[in-house]
C-alpha cells in the first residue's frame, strides 16, 4: 500500500490494563504511529479523568467504537515483550481462575516492566525553549517543570487549578513540549559499562612507538603507565579493556580528550556467567536400573499423554532424571522449565543445574532484583543468541514469555506453594503448567515422592504415565521412624521441656558423630499466646480474630495476618493481675532451649521471620551445607527437598497440629509433610534416624509414614473423598465475601447463597464463617460450591460471576469484596 494512504487510514488498538477490569479498552492510534504500534507492545494510554497508565496492546483493528475514543499518547517498546501465544494463555488463566485479563497482566509483568509513576512528566529534551508559540496554561506548565523537572500529571492540575489537565498534558506531549519522565517510560535500564580501546590511528605500530616517544620525552609517566596496562590487557590493542581495569585519574582523561584512546558503552549481563570448558556432561550421569526405566517411560513422545507423574521416595535421585530430560531439549535447541516450590530450594538446584547447563540457565523468582527479572524475561523472549533455553524458577515462572517451549517440570509437585492466594489469578501453578504445555505440545514431567491424590489417581486412572522409583539413589535405606508418646513420656518423667529423652538421646549420639540435626515444628515465634491466669484473657489482635504471638526478639505481641504488634504488657490489660503465662511453643523457643541446653554447638532457626531479608535464607543454607550450623530448627521450609550430606537426625517437636488441621486434606498434607522433613535424614550414606513426637501415636497417618506406605494412605483417602464428594471426583469452587460489618456481610453471603442455591441447588455450601472469620479488619464468609468432575462448568463460571456483579449493585452491598478461588488447595 502506498505510504500516503497507509497514513490516511484510521487505526485502533484493542488494549490491556493492569486492573481488575472486565473487558479490553479501544483507543485511537495516532496517523504518526501507524505502522509502530504491535500487538504484544506496551503503550501510554490515558484512563480516567487523571491517570496515565501502561496498556499491553491486545489486537490493531480498524474497527472504531461505538464511543468516541482517546489517543494513544506513547509508544513505550518498538517490538512486542508478550508473545501471542502468552496473552492467549493469560486468556485461559483468567476464564478458568474467573478473574480478569488486567488480573493476570499485573502479576505476570516483572516490577521493572511496569511504570514507575502512573502519571509523571518533564520537559521534552528536544524542547527549543520558546515560548511565543505557547498558550498562557502551557507556559504555566513549563515553568511549574523548569522548578520541579519532574512532577505528577495531578500535581500540575492541582497547582494550576484546573480540574480537567489531561487533554493539555496531551496537547503538550503531541507537539513535543513535555514527555513521559523516563522512568515511566521503563525502569529497566540494561546495565553497561565502558570499554577503552586504542584510536585507529596507534593500532599502527609506528604510530604507537612515536606516541611513546613523545610522551616519555615529555616525562607524561602516568600516560605511559595507562597504555602500557592497557596494552598488556587488551592482545596488544586488539582487544577493548573494561575502563574500570585501567589506572584511573586525569591521566586516562587526558589520553581520550587527546583522542588517543576511544570509549564506547557495552551492555552487560547482571546475570553471572559460566565457561563452557567448566562444564559437565549430562551423558556421563550414571542411572541405576530404577531411574534408567524412569528416564525411558518419560523420554517416550507419544502424543498421549503427554503428562507424566515420576513417583520416586525421597533421595532416590529424581535431579538426575530431570537433568538427563533436559539435556534432550537442550540439543534439540529448545526451552525447558523447572518449577520448584520455595525460592530457598532454587539455591541449591541452580547450582546443579548451571554446572551442566552453564549460561543457557536462567533463574526467576521474586527474590531477585528487578533488573534481573527483566534480563530474564527478555532472554527468554529472544530467538537469538543470548537465549536462556533451560527456566528455572517458583510459579511466577510460568509466566515468561517462552520462544520454544519443550518440556515442564514440576518438581515436588505436591506442594501447596504452586497455589497462588492473593491476588487474583489465584491459579495453581501444576494445573496451569499442563495447559500451558499442551498449547506448546510440550511434555509434562509432574515428580514427587508424596505425590497430590488428584495426581496420583490420574496416574491410575491412565490419564498420565507413571513412573516410579522405590530406592534411594546409590542403594542408602530409607530412614528409621520412632514414634515418641508424649503422653507417655510425661508420665514418665521422660521429657525435658518440649523434647523426650529418645530425641534428645539421638541428637547427642547424631552430635557426639559430628553429625547434623534438623528439627521441625510448624509454628513460628516464641510462644502462641500470652494468657492471664486469674481471668483468661488471651491478648488479641485488634484488626483479626486470632490471639497474639510472643516474639521473645523483639519483645511484643504480634499478628500473623496483618503485622499488628504491641509490646508485652505487664499485667492483664481486662483485671491487671501480673500472673501471665505463655503456652504453646514456636521455633524461636525451640531455638531458644537447644541453645541452653547445647552451649558448644551451633543453632540456627529458618523460618519466615529469620529470612526476611535478601539473601538470607541463602546465607542460612550455605552456613548448614558447610557445617557451620550443627541443629537447625525451622518451619515447612525444611521440609521441601533441601539435600544436605551430614544430617543423620530430624525430629517432629509436635505432629499433632499438623494431622489435626480442620480440612478435607488434612491427612495427606501431614503425611507429605512428615514424609518429606524425614527425607532430610541419611540422604548420603550415613544412618538416618526420624523421632516424631506425638500425643496420638495411633493415628493411621503417622503408621503409614513409619512403613513409607502412600498406597495405604491414597486407598483410604480415596474412599473418604468419593463418598464425601471431594476432588478428584468433584472439583471445588469456593467464593469468599469481605467486609468491615458484619451484619452487612451475613445479609450480602445470604443473598448471594439464595440466588446460588435457584441456579445449583445442592452444589451450594454455606454460607459460614472461616476458620478465621476476620482479617485486616474485614469479615469473612465462604461459600463452597462442587461440581461433578464430568461436568462443563464455563457457563456456571458465567453465572456465578454474574451473580457476584448484580450482588454489588445492591443497595448498601456495592463495598462488599467477593473473591473467586477455582480448585482451592
Amino acid at each position: 500500500m502506498h505510504p500516503i494512504m497507509e497514513e490516511a487510514r484510521v487505526y485502533y488498538a484493542d488494549v490491556m490494563l493492569p486492573m481488575h477490569l472486565p473487558d479490553y479498552y479501544t483507543y485511537r492510534i495516532p496517523q504518526e504511529y501507524n505502522g509502530k504500534v504491535q500487538a504484544g507492545a506496551r503503550v501510554v494510554v490515558q484512563f480516567g479523568r487523571q491517570r496515565l497508565y501502561s496498556a499491553l496492546v491486545r489486537r490493531v483493528h480498524e474497527t472504531p467504537p461505538q464511543c468516541k475514543s482517546k489517543y494513544i499518547l506513547a509508544i513505550l517498546d518498538t517490538e512486542p515483550i508478550v508473545t501471542e501465544r502468552q496473552m492467549e494463555f493469560w486468556e485461559w488463566l483468567a476464564r478458568y481462575y474467573m478473574c480478569y485479563p488486567g488480573d493476570v497482566m499485573a502479576v505476570a509483568l516483572p516490577a521493572g516492566m511496569k511504570l514507575a509513576s502512573e502519571s509523571a512528566v518533564t520537559i521534552h529534551p528536544d524542547f527549543d525553549g520558546e515560548l511565543s508559540r505557547l498558550s498562557k496554561q502551557e507556559m504555566q506548565v513549563v515553568q511549574l517543570l523548569s522548578d520541579h523537572p519532574v512532577m505528577k500529571v495531578e500535581d500540575i492540575g492541582r497547582a494550576l487549578g484546573l480540574q480537567k489537565v489531561m487533554p493539555l498534558i496531551r496537547t503538550m506531549i503531541e507537539r513535543e513540549v513535555i514527555v513521559m519522565d523516563e522512568e515511566l517510560r521503563d525502569r529497566f535500564a540494561p546495565r553497561t559499562s565502558t570499554y577503552i580501546s586504542l584510536a585507529q590511528p596507534y593500532t599502527d605500530e609506528a604510530q604507537l612507538r612515536q606516541l611513546f616517544d613523545a610522551l616519555e620525552a615529555k616525562k607524561r609517566t602516568k600516560q605511559v603507565e595507562v597504555l602500557i596496562t592497557l596494552l598488556r590487557l587488551s592482545n596488544q590493542g586488539r582487544d577493548p579493556v573494561a575502563k574500570r581495569m585501567l589506572p584511573q585519574g586525569s591521566a586516562l582523561n587526558t589520553l581520550l580528550k587527546n583522542n588517543v584512546l576511544v570509549a564506547e558503552e557495552r551492555l552487560e549481563s547482571r546475570i553471572e556467567t559460566y565457561a563452557d570448558e567448566e562444564l559437565l556432561r549430562a551423558s556421563d550421569i550414571v542411572l541405576n536400573s530404577e531411574q534408567a526405566t524412569a528416564y525411558k517411560l518419560l523420554s517416550i513422545n507419544e502424543q498421549a499423554p503427554q503428562t507424566s507423574l515420576l513417583h520416586g521416595v525421597t533421595s532416590s535421585g529424581k535431579t538426575e532424571v530431570y537433568i538427563k530430560l533436559i539435556d534432550e531439549v537442550v540439543r534439540q535447541g529448545r526451552q525447558a522449565l523447572l518449577l520448584l516450590p520455595e525460592i530457598a530450594l532454587t539455591t541449591q538446584v541452580i547450582n546443579r543445574l548451571k554446572r551442566y547447563f552453564g549460561n543457557k540457565v536462567g533463574v526467576y523468582h521474586s527474590r531477585f532484583s528487578a533488573s534481573q527479572r527483566v534480563e530474564v524475561w527478555q532472554r527468554t523472549l529472544t530467538s537469538g543468541e543470548g537465549r536462556f533455553q533451560v527456566l528455572l524458577g517458583a510459579r511466577s515462572a510460568l509466566l515468561l514469555p517462552f520462544s520454544d517451549l519443550a518440556l515442564i517440570i514440576v518438581d515436588e509437585e505436591h506442594d501447596t506453594s504452586y497455589k497462588q492466594q492473593d491476588p487474583a489469578p489465584r491459579y495453581h501453578a501444576r494445573d496451569a503448567a499442563i495447559y500451558l504445555a499442551s498449547m506448546w505440545k510440550a511434555r509434562v514431567v509432574l515428580g514427587s515422592a508424596t505425590p497430590s491424590i488428584e495426581s496420583y489417581h490420574n496416574a491410575l486412572s491412565g490419564k498420565y504415565r507413571l513412573a516410579t522409583i522405590t530406592e534411594r539413589y546409590g542403594g542408602f535405606s530409607l530412614p528409621e521412624v520412632t514414634i515418641v508418646d508424649m503422653r507417655q513420656a510425661y508420665k514418665e518423667h521422660r521429657m525435658k521441656g518440649h523434647f523426650s529423652t529418645t530425641l534428645l538421646q539421638a541428637i547427642d549420639q547424631a552430635l557426639e558423630q559430628r553429625q547434623q540435626v534438623i528439627l521441625y515444628q510448624n509454628r513460628r515465634g516464641f510462644s502462641l499466646h500470652l494468657e492471664c491466669d486469674d481471668c483468661h484473657h488471651i491478648p488479641q489482635c485488634v484488626h483479626c480474630d486470632v490471639s497474639l504471638v510472643y516474639h521473645k526478639a523483639s519483645n511484643s505481641l504480634r499478628c500473623h495476618y496483618c503485622g499488628y504488634s504491641i509490646p508485652v504488657p505487664a499485667e492483664c490489660p481486662a483485671c491487671h493481675s501480673t500472673h501471665l503465662r505463655m503456652f504453646g511453643v514456636g521455633t524461636e523457643r525451640i531455638e531458644e532451649d537447644l541453645q541452653i541446653m547445647y552451649p558448644a554447638v551451633t543453632v540456627a532457626r529458618m523460618d519466615l521471620d529469620s529470612t526476611m531479608q535478601k539473601n538470607q535464607y541463602l546465607e542460612l543454607l550455605n552456613d548448614f551445607q558447610n557445617r557451620r550450623i550443627d541443629i537447625l530448627v525451622g518451619t515447612q521450609m525444611v521440609t521441601k527437598g533441601l539435600d544436605f550430606q551430614h544430617v543423620s537426625v530430624v525430629g517432629v517437636v509436635n505432629a499433632d497440629n499438623i494431622i489435626n488441621y480442620p480440612n478435607f486434606r488434612s491427612f495427606e498434607r501431614a503425611f507429605q509433610q512428615l514424609t518429606q522433613v524425614s527425607g532430610r535424614a541419611g540422604r548420603h550414606g550415613s544412618e538416618g534416624r526420624v523421632i516424631i513426637q506425638t500425643f496420638n501415636p495411633q493415628h493411621q497417618v503417622l503408621a503409614d509414614v513409619m512403613a513409607n506406605d502412600y498406597k495405604h494412605l491414597y486407598e483410604e483417602q480415596i474412599q473418604e473423598r468419593r463418598v464425601f464428594r471431594y476432588p478428584p471426583f468433584y472439583r471445588l469452587i469456593q467464593i469468599t465475601l469481605k467486609h468491615r460489618d458484619a451484619a452487612v456481610l451475613d445479609a450480602a453471603a445470604d443473598w448471594m447463597a439464595a440466588q446460588l442455591r435457584g441456579t445449583f441447588a445442592w452444589r451450594v455450601m454455606g454460607p459460614e464463617y472461616p476458620l478465621v472469620s476476620r482479617i485486616r479488619a474485614l469479615y469473612l464468609k465462604d461459600i463452597t460450591l462442587r461440581f461433578e468432575k464430568s461436568e462443563p462448568i464455563a457457563d456456571a463460571k458465567r453465572v456465578i460471576m454474574r451473580i457476584a456483579d448484580d450482588l454489588t449493585k445492591q443497595e448498601g452491598w456495592s463495598s462488599v469484596a467477593v473473591h473467586f478461588d477455582v480448585d482451592p488447595c
